[in-house]
Order: C-alpha cells, then sequence, then structure tokens
C-alpha cells in the first residue's frame, strides 16, 4: 500500500490515508516521490478559492522523484529513452489536447479547456495523481524531463512551481537590456522573478514585499532595492519606484502579490509607455478600481496577463538552473521539510509566511 496526504474538502483538515499500487497502462510511469512542493495555490484549493476542484485531491502539482517502474518504452522530447532510477521532473498539466482553438491557432495550450493538472483537477478517486504521497502516476503522455547531471532535486524544487511561472512572466514582460524592472512580491514567484529579471539584462530590480526573511533572500537573488511592505503606505512605495528612477518608474512592473489591490498601485509605478505584467492575480480575490483614462490610456501603458505556464517554460527553465546553479543560492528558499502527516503544518506555515518555501519529503517521520 502507498501512503498519500489527502485534502478531502475545502477547510477539513489533510489526513494521511492508503492506496493501492496502480496497475500500469501502456507508457505510464510510476514515480517515486523524492520531494514535491507546497505552493501558494495549495492554501488556495485548501481554502475552496479554485472552480472545479475535485475533492477529495492528493496536493502537490510540483515534484520530483525516481523512476521506480514503466509499461513500455517511454521516452523524452529528443527520442532518448528513461529508465529505472531515472531523476525526473514532469509538466503538472496534462490532457491538453492539441486539437482545439486555443492549441491549434491561439497557440495558447495553457487556455485549453480539456487540460487538467497534477494535484489540483484530478481526484484522489481517480489515483496517485498529486505529489503529496509517496509515489505519483504519471499517465501516459504526461510530459516528463530528465534533470541535468548537475541539478540536484533539492535545487529544483527549491524553484518549484515559481520557477516556470517567473520565467513566462519574464518572457511576457519583454525586458531589455539596461532596464528598471519593479517586482511586487517576495514570495516564491516574485523571487524568481528576480533570478529571470537579472540573467534577461535588468540594469536596476526593486522588490516590494514581506516579511524580512523574503525581503533578505531577493537581495541575495540580485534585488538592489527591497521595500517592506508592511513598513511604508501605498503612497510611499510609489513614491519610492519613482525616487529610484529619476521620477519616472519601472520600464517594466510585474505583479506577483495576488493582492487585487497590488495592480492599481503597480500601474502608478510603471513609467508612461512601459509594460505592466499581472502574473499573481491567479484565484479571485475581487476587484479593484482603475481609472482607464490616467491609469491606462493617458500613460500608453502596455499591459500583459499571465496564466500558467506550459512545456517550454519549464523545460528552459531548468536548462537555464542547470546553467547558473552556482550563480544564485536557489535552495536557500527552502526553510522547511515536512513528512506527509505533517502536511496540515506545511500549508499553514505556508499561509502564514513563516516559511518562504515549504518541501513534502514523503521519506521524512512526523
Amino acid at each position: 500500500m502507498i501512503k498519500a496526504a489527502v485534502m478531502e474538502a475545502p477547510d477539513k483538515k489533510i489526513v494521511v490515508k492508503e492506496f493501492e499500487k496502480p496497475d500500469m497502462e501502456p507508457g505510464a510511469v510510476l514515480l517515486e516521490t523524492i520531494y514535491s512542493e507546497v505552493c501558494g495555490t495549495d492554501c488556495h484549493l485548501f481554502h475552496g478559492k479554485l472552480a472545479g476542484v475535485p475533492y477529495p485531491i492528493i496536493p502537490g502539482h510540483v515534484s520530483v522523484g525516481k523512476i521506480a517502474e514503466m509499461n513500455g518504452d517511454v521516452r523524452d522530447i529528443h527520442g532518448k529513452s528513461f529508465h529505472t532510477g531515472d531523476v525526473v521532473a514532469f509538466l503538472d498539466v496534462h490532457e491538453t489536447c492539441g486539437k482545439c482553438w486555443f492549441c491549434l491557432v491561439a497557440k495558447a495550450t495553457t487556455r485549453c479547456p480539456h487540460r487538467k493538472v497534477y494535484g489540483i483537477t484530478y481526484s484522489a478517486k481517480e489515483g496517485l495523481l498529486g505529489g503529496w504521497s509517496e509515489y505519483i502516476y504519471l499517465k501516459p503522455g504526461v510530459k516528463i524531463i530528465r534533470l541535468p547531471e548537475n541539478l540536484t532535486p533539492e535545487r529544483y524544487i527549491s524553484g518549484g512551481c515559481g520557477m516556470p511561472t517567473a520565467f513566462h512572466a519574464v518572457e511576457r514582460a519583454t525586458i531589455k537590456l539596461g532596464d528598471t524592472v519593479v517586482i511586487q512580491g517576495s514570495g516564491p514567484v516574485g523571487l524568481n522573478t528576480v533570478i529571470f529579471s537579472r540573467l534577461s539584462g535588468a540594469g536596476k530590480i526593486i522588490v516590494l514585499g514581506a516579511p524580512d526573511l523574503r525581503l533578505e533572500l531577493a537581495k541575495e537573488f540580485g534585488a538592489d532595492l527591497a521595500l517592506d511592505i508592511k513598513k511604508i503606505s501605498e503612497r510611499q512605495r510609489i513614491e519610492a519606484v519613482k525616487d529610484a528612477t529619476e521620477g519616472r518608474g519601472g520600464d517594466v512592473v510585474i505583479e506577483a502579490s495576488g493582492n487585487p489591490r497590488a495592480v492599481w498601485e503597480g500601474l502608478q509605478m510603471t513609467r508612461d509607455n512601459g509594460i505592466y505584467v499581472v502574473v499573481g492575480q491567479y484565484t479571485d480575490h475581487g476587484p479593484v478600481e482603475i481609472n482607464p483614462h490616467l491609469d491606462i490610456n493617458k500613460k500608453h501603458i502596455d499591459i500583459r496577463g499571465c496564466w500558467g505556464c506550459d512545456f517550454s517554460h519549464l523545460y528552459k527553465a531548468i536548462q537555464v538552473m542547470n546553467r547558473h546553479a552556482g550563480d544564485f543560492p536557489w535552495e536557500k528558499s527552502i526553510t522547511g521539510f515536512y513528512g506527509l502527516s505533517e502536511a496540515q503544518e506545511a500549508l499553514e506555515d505556508v499561509e502564514s509566511l513563516k516559511v518562504v518555501k515549504a518541501v513534502i519529503d514523503p521519506r521524512k517521520k512526523g
């Protein structure tokens, strides 16, 4: 029997349950979980803030593991066969159809209506389809990536969901050499955005967030200025960004906070003819009032939404992380390892900002 942490319903305490070993379909892979991330999305799931979630679920949409078993010859995108013992990651998004208008015309697979996500939109009744488990069942066709030799499981999971999400946001931002980039939010997405902005050639990076632990890490990742949103007011934050940019505002501002009010604030921090990317509004926390004339039209501003990631973002982010592994202390993001029986505590620590990143280690005894 295989143990997994189960979220039975919104606001109901997580419990550990046992599951039978799955029957292996042709092309399926059974992954022995090494680590699985506790993401801010899991907090939203716990409080029932995402629509269409088929509770009960096994959370954990970003994981890394070792191939324990395969049914048939499973290959990577280069045509190379996987083998038992390989350490791999996988794209949590599965079942994008490749046939709909969004897949074929818009080239936006993140908006495919058929897409499903490990740890989020697969029910525990369907099997081991989330990472907070001793093993994960990878359905046929799940996109698997072998970790490069120098990229450890710890380093990969320290990037977690925030890594490909931030990669996508920075790609959407089209940062140019020498740009001043302002990042709203110092959680895992914001912190990874600091790294990818620096690698994209940003001349100055300003981060707004809290608490001190995250802001100090932002500086270690490459931020030039870190502003504590708990210590200065909204107006003071806007003025601080203006003062640091000769009164203009950021060339690029990226919202990674999840607070709707940050969107109005971020528009004030963006220079005229600048770019504003919204990546943090993953759940509906309500509306915010914006003046279309003053905040958008008169500023001649470019606003870009950014939803999730596709395989290209995960693949490229892993290559970048491997190439620059020694340049940034990614692993410092992990401030707590938890066993399956400690999943509720891990979730609460993430929600209370007690940790930067919590990681589930199924081998750890609670």
